[in-house]
């Protein structure tokens, strides 16, 4: 966090939510500002104040943060954290690593990250189904495991390498009041759902019994109904974040 007039309260909300923020980096600049639009249910956002502090003095990788986050399942950035040339430490420490292409990207940008990254995650509402596929099918070409995009009011897809998933949002009709975190909201809803399925798929997996008693069909559809039920956890989190005004970012 920077130390801008409009940031100063930004720790507090975080301590009172039980954030562990010990490994976060402060110092002197304006916090990233930026502008917000609802235009029929889709969300646009413009920058203000070009990224502020967090784009002038990225976010460093030292031991001690790395050592931090190899204690977690998953780790998460952006292209608005501005730390691209130190992904690879994250792959380095055998963490997964989730990066959010939000809709600031060219091709060129992909052949650069996904080879360090584990699941890419594209804001796509403006894209054509088959754009999209094709964008998800790189992702995973380049490295990835999975590649999920968001598309607004069309909902969700996601390639695994071997198939597209879709769904719908919830409640289409529901008089939405703010939608920024929504995406983000889905994803948090679909990885952490994901993450735990396949943890306990894997010990359970891992009995000589369930290795003797189940196919190689039966674990594909295993992962068909998970990747369902994750995305369907997706939805939920994301509905009820576009009930409330303002969001974390």
């Amino acid at each position: 966090p920077a130390n801008a007039e409009s940031s100063p309260a930004t720790p507090t909300p975080r301590k009172q939510l039980r954030r562990d923020i010990s490994q976060g980096e402060f110092g002197q600049g304006e916090t990233g500002l930026a502008t917000t639009a609802i235009d029929n249910g889709d969300r646009t956002v413009t920058d203000d104040n070009d990224y502020g502090a967090v784009k002038a003095t990225p976010l460093r990788l030292t031991r001690e943060r790395l050592d931090y986050i190899a204690t977690f399942d998953i780790a998460h950035s952006s292209c608005y954290s501005f730390i691209e040339n130190q992904l690879h430490l994250i792959k380095e420490i055998g963490v997964p690593l989730v990066y959010d292409f939000s809709d600031q990207w060219e091709e060129k940008d992909l052949e650069q990250l996904c080879p360090d990254i584990g699941i890419a995650f594209f804001s796509g509402k403006k894209l054509p189904d088959a754009e999209l596929e094709r964008l998800l099918k790189k992702a995973t070409d380049l490295g990835c495991e999975l590649a999920v995009t968001t598309v607004g009011k069309r909902g969700a897809k996601i390639y695994n390498g071997k198939k597209y998933y879709q769904s719908a949002p919830y409640n289409l009709d529901a008089r939405v009041v703010d939608t920024p975190g929504a995406g983000d909201s889905f994803l948090t809803g679909f990885l952490t759902t994901w993450v735990e399925g396949r943890k306990r798929f894997a010990a359970s997996a891992g009995s000589r019994d369930a290795q003797l008693h189940t196919t190689a069909e039966d674990r594909l559809r295993h992962e068909d109904a998970l990747m369902e039920y994750a995305m369907q956890a997706g939805n939920l989190l994301a509905i009820n974040n576009c009930m409330f005004f303002g969001a974390f970012g």
